[in-house]
């Protein structure tokens, strides 16, 4: 049973939750993130608990109004205090497609081929067409800026990091190898993707209700990072630390989502990068609360709800694990509760629903 969903007053306040996470604000709530929900999910709460029309995206601007009028009507009456949305600049990778397996699902999902990439040689770089920032459309960004709710900030970032367009474009696979035979190589592949994302943050950085950035980079799996630290420094770190700088000069926080072990790598991004919170949590790897007991009092803490609890537990499961991190995390503060993950479409939304009404309770 839902007590606090769809809110009926919602009252966001962006610059509150950001004062929170950075811990410049003494208000002991504990506020909802979140760094992607599904359409999956998306849609029929729009439709069931919204009780709103669901509009598709479309290639017309009128669809696209309607899609972006529907997401921002989604995080306002959940209860967030900001809306987050990412687009990506069309780098040209090799990936993979299957069906997507959630019941409710009717698309293709798409991966990257790890074994081959789209540039393993000096005359692939050659030919690779890069993208130009000056064609991106950002009218999604500038529409959702437009259309906020009174006190609602806007989170955005450039859809994927340094690290996962570096490791999609020549493969993971070809990634390692080059490392060690073409080193040169995977220096002029990453600095072009981190000129382009810098140009990309030339744009992002003037839009207004802009309250942070929250950036994602997957760079490790379950043990540890997904190439050698010592490389993750040499390569991408410096990338991150730019884009990261970008963002502080114009005062706004530098949040990053990235999934993994990071132990190896978390005192350069909070030291050198100068991150100033970090999402994505799984307890196999760490559990949130551990993660805060050891680095909570640096930076802060965002989400947690460990996915295999949010998908497979049921939801007075999701409400118990919820109310616990709020109660142990929260009262530490510099914390919002959350997916440890992101919310995919296999998770069922009476969870979803639970974990976000137990949060506002």
């Amino acid at each position: 049973m839902l007590r606090n969903l769809p809110v009926a007053k919602p009252s966001p306040n962006g610059g509150e939750f950001v004062e929170i996470i950075i811990g410049a604000s003494d208000n002991p709530r504990v506020p909802l993130v979140e760094y992607i929900v599904d359409d999956v999910l998306l849609m029929p709460i729009t439709i069931d608990l919204l009780g709103e029309e669901w509009v598709p995206w479309g290639d017309d601007r009128e669809s696209q109004r309607g899609y972006l009028d529907n997401f921002i009507a989604f995080w306002h009456r959940l209860g967030y205090d900001f809306v987050r949305f990412e687009a990506s600049l069309d780098f040209a990778k090799r990936q993979l497609l299957a069906p997507d397996t959630a019941p409710a699902s009717r698309k293709q999902r798409a991966w990257a081929d790890e074994h081959h990439g789209a540039i393993s040689t000096w005359q692939d770089f050659e030919r690779y067409a890069w993208p130009d920032t000056r064609e991106m459309d950002f009218f999604p960004f500038e529409y959702i800026c437009a259309h906020l709710p009174e006190g609602m900030g806007f989170m955005t970032c450039h859809a994927g990091g340094v690290f996962e367009h570096l490791s999609q474009i020549m493969s993971l696979e070809g990634l390692c190898f080059a490392i060690h035979d073409a080193p040169d190589l995977v220096t002029a592949v990453v600095d072009r993707v981190g000129e382009c994302m810098l140009g990309f943050y030339d744009h992002l950085l003037g839009l207004d209700n802009l309250v942070a950035v929250f950036q994602g980079d997957d760079m490790g799996f379950r043990s540890v990072t997904l190439i050698a630290p010592d490389d993750l420094r040499k390569y991408c770190l410096p990338w991150l630390k730019r884009l990261a700088g970008k963002a502080h000069s114009k005062g706004l926080p530098y949040f990053l989502h990235s999934c993994g072990n990071l132990a190896a790598i978390i005192d350069d991004l909070i030291d050198d990068v100068g991150i100033d919170a970090k999402h994505s949590y799984e307890d196999a790897i760490v559990p949130v609360e551990d993660f805060q007991a050891q680095y909570g009092d640096r930076i802060g803490v965002l989400g947690g709800v460990d996915l295999n609890i949010l998908a497979g537990s049921s939801p007075e499961g999701v409400r118990k694990h919820t109310r616990y991190l709020m109660e142990t995390c929260g009262e530490r503060g510099r914390f919002a509760v959350g997916s440890g993950n992101s919310v995919p479409s296999y998770v069922p939304v009476p969870n979803y629903l639970a974990m976000v009404d137990e949060a506002l309770a």
